[in-house]
């Protein structure tokens, strides 16, 4: 991984010095600088760490120059078309996509450890009924961590398989309950006659009234958003997750760090304000308006789902998802919805309008899986919630691959210091 090729570093009245070259898989090559501050006593400064490589990493790659998405080295684009979700989930824990019996053996682990502990339950009466199911998944998964000792040695191969089992099982109903908390609708027991999102619906949009039968189209749809959700590499809820993983934490206890991360309106709630916006436009003949203030560099306005800061190119999730959104919409004849028409309409000038083209400005994967999400009946608030029960299996991934490298460290940032110079206090007296 090291190269022979050295990056040589020249500091006004001190002699060069030199630091080796690391060369990955696919990617920028980096610099190893890890005795930069031994060796100079100076450290880099990288708010942000836009520059910086936090670890070494197996699990997924991101070329945003040219668009891709790699889990494993397999491009997410086959992976959407010829996995489920469990599928992924399998190929990022284990490095491997299944044989059938390896899947057959997954799916039935999952399905073994999907309720949840009776107590858990009454964690929710603990929130008020309008409380953002953000804020109960947070506090509800991180209690996760005091019901679950018998596989607390995370050095154990073991124990960290039943930990990752159990949480992947256990997300969609501690989401689904999450739901119908704030509904005020009864909470519903999975079914392991059901796949893993079949099962997650009918949680979700079931009741004791009747039988739920999943509609294959909406299951396909919504197992799309998972797969395509399941890890996105060193973004900052991951970093997150990792961060506090470093220090030896329970890991139930580092995902709801990781979830309240995403809670954040800059990263796991762009589909959220996608919806937000269209319902701001309202209708199609405002298009235009909304479309010169995008333009207008002195108007705030922005077209949220557009662009991305990592894809330079076409996010190459969005490609996946405009097929299934044609699909959900057409299933359920929602084609000449009002906000799916604005939807489409605000497509249709982002794809070809001079400015946006030029700019890279195209709709990218929470454009899309915002209307899939309503379509299908999930609420704005919700959209959140989804991605995190997605993302979950590529936090747990992470945190298994930073307990079990060799160089793993707690992390430790250094700063900038800019306050004030060291000084002693006045007495009282005298001030």
């Amino acid at each position: 991984m090291t190269t022979e090729r050295k990056a040589t570093l020249s500091i006004d009245g001190q002699a060069p010095v030199e630091f080796p070259i690391m060369t990955p898989t696919l990617g920028n090559e980096c610099i190893d600088i890890r005795t930069l501050g031994s060796r100079t006593g100076l450290f880099t400064y990288d708010s942000g760490f836009l520059s910086t490589a936090s670890c070494k990493s197996r699990i997924t790659l991101i070329d945003g120059d040219k668009g891709e998405l790699l889990y494993r080295g397999y491009p997410i684009e086959q992976l959407a078309e010829n996995c489920n979700f469990l599928e992924v989930a399998y190929l990022l824990k284990n490095g491997e996509l299944p044989n059938a019996k390896q899947k057959t053996d997954f799916e039935n682990i999952i399905k073994k450890h999907t309720m949840v502990h009776d107590q858990m339950t009454r964690f929710y009466n603990g929130f008020r009924r309008d409380a953002h199911p953000m804020a109960v998944m947070t506090g509800v998964v991180g209690a996760l961590s005091a019901f679950y000792h018998d596989a607390a040695d995370f050095s154990d191969a073991e124990h960290r398989s039943i930990s990752f089992n159990r949480i992947v099982a256990k997300l969609p109903t501690i989401v689904a309950m999450a739901y119908k908390y704030n509904t005020g609708a009864p909470f519903m027991y999975p079914r392991n006659d059901l796949s893993y999102t079949e099962n997650f619906m009918h949680m979700m949009f079931g009741t004791p009234c009747e039988e739920y039968q999943p509609n294959p189209v909406l299951v396909r749809a919504l197992d799309v958003i998972f797969t395509l959700h399941a890890d996105h590499e060193q973004n900052a809820s991951t970093s997150t997750v990792r961060l506090a993983g470093s220090s030896g934490a329970n890991p139930f206890a580092c995902i709801a760090a990781g979830i309240a991360c995403l809670w954040g309106p800059a990263h796991g709630g762009a589909n959220e304000a996608c919806l937000e916006m269209l319902e701001e436009i309202g209708d199609v003949s405002r298009v235009p308006e909304y479309i010169a203030r995008a333009k207008d560099k002195n108007d705030p306005f922005k077209l949220m789902g557009f662009g991305h800061r990592v894809y330079k190119n076409f996010d190459p999730r969005a490609k996946l998802m405009r097929k299934v959104c044609d699909d959900v919409l057409k299933e359920l004849g929602l084609e000449n919805d009002r906000l799916f028409k604005l939807a489409r309409e605000l497509e249709k000038i982002a794809l070809e309008d001079e400015y946006f083209v030029e700019k890279k400005l195209y709709p990218n994967v929470d454009f899309y899986s915002g209307i899939v999400q309503k379509a299908i009946g999930i609420p704005t608030s919700m959209f959140t919630c989804i991605f995190a029960l997605a993302r979950t299996v590529g936090w747990m991934t992470q945190w298994e691959e930073m307990i079990t490298d060799p160089e793993y460290k707690i992390g430790r940032p250094r700063q900038l210091y800019i306050g004030a110079a060291k000084r002693d206090v006045v007495p009282l007296d005298k001030r």
